[in-house]
């Protein structure tokens, strides 16, 4: 069995999408589902179904799933053990595309800046696609939403409240907080990996508001320039609003959410443990509460 089909596997589950697969692995749409197919045959079993664009695992490819997981995280372990003799640390951080860009930026900065021989490995994924890394060890650590894991696996950061951002000159803009009301008229602007996004619609649904939907996009960055643009407004946590954009409270909308650091649920080599214990002080100081 090849390991690129167990990567094309994986992919496949995290992203719900073989298209999206095909963009993480770095293959066109074709060569990815060639490959689950080969998978398929050799295994001798279907392991997905599909049904209006989406895909679910079948039976089979459920009970595949941790199998997978475990044989891709042993030859990573593999590669480390022999890569920690001969090279610089390396420490695989996962960070949630909702994070602040600036703050993770100027956060990995300053340890790069303390600890200049390491090396950080970035990957961007969902609450879940980091989870599923964590679980298949492909990441060491985590920057990711808190559910109230104890802190042996995650040492809890700090906690932010959501705010409704428009741009500058909008009328609303200058007060402290706004209704579902209020907004019935305006344009909205859909950030489609936002954590509260059917908390967001169900907000305005109990309300008998219907705002008008002009953008739907996975990129924060792009979201919140359409917003400085005037296009509309959208729902953010505070640590994305920035100087192009006001922000003012929704009433009633009172939902939080909890940044932690995930840590590795195993054994890191030694080099890398090391400075993992660092990375984590560091990390804690810079962004914790």
């Amino acid at each position: 069995m090849d390991l690129y089909l167990l990567k094309y596997f994986l992919a496949v589950v995290e992203t719900g999408s073989f298209t999206r697969a095909a963009d993480r692995v770095f293959v066109t749409q074709p060569t990815l589902s060639a490959g689950i197919k080969k998978l398929e045959g050799q295994l001798g079993h279907t392991l997905f179904e599909r049904s209006n664009r989406r895909v679910f695992l079948t039976d089979a490819g459920t009970r595949f799933l941790p199998r997978a997981k475990a044989i891709l995280h042993e030859c990573n372990m593999a590669v480390q053990v022999l890569e920690a003799d001969v090279a610089a640390p390396v420490v695989r951080l996962g960070i949630l595309t909702t994070l602040s860009n600036r703050g993770m930026g100027e956060m990995l900065a300053a340890f790069k800046q303390a600890e200049p021989r390491a090396t950080i490995e970035i990957f961007d994924g969902t609450e879940q696609e980091l989870t599923n890394r964590l679980d298949d060890r492909s990441l060491d650590y985590a920057l990711s939403i808190h559910r109230g894991q104890g802190e042996d696996v995650a040492l809890p950061l700090y906690e932010e409240s959501y705010s409704f951002i428009l741009a500058k000159d909008h009328p609303l803009s200058a007060r402290t907080r706004v209704s579902a009301a209020d907004l019935a008229e305006e344009y909205m602007i859909v950030r489609s990996r936002c954590e509260v996004l059917s908390e967001t619609s169900r907000y305005f649904t109990d309300q008998n508001i219907r705002p008008r939907l002009v953008y739907r996009t996975p990129n924060d960055s792009r979201a919140i320039a359409m917003v400085a643009a005037g296009l509309g407004g959208t729902v953010v946590p505070e640590s994305l609003v920035d100087d192009r954009v006001a922000a003012v409270h929704l009433q009633g909308f009172d939902y939080k959410r909890k940044i932690a650091l995930f840590r590795p649920g195993y054994q890191l080599p030694v080099g890398v443990a090391e400075l993992g214990e660092r990375f984590e002080q560091h990390v804690a100081n810079y962004l914790g509460a």
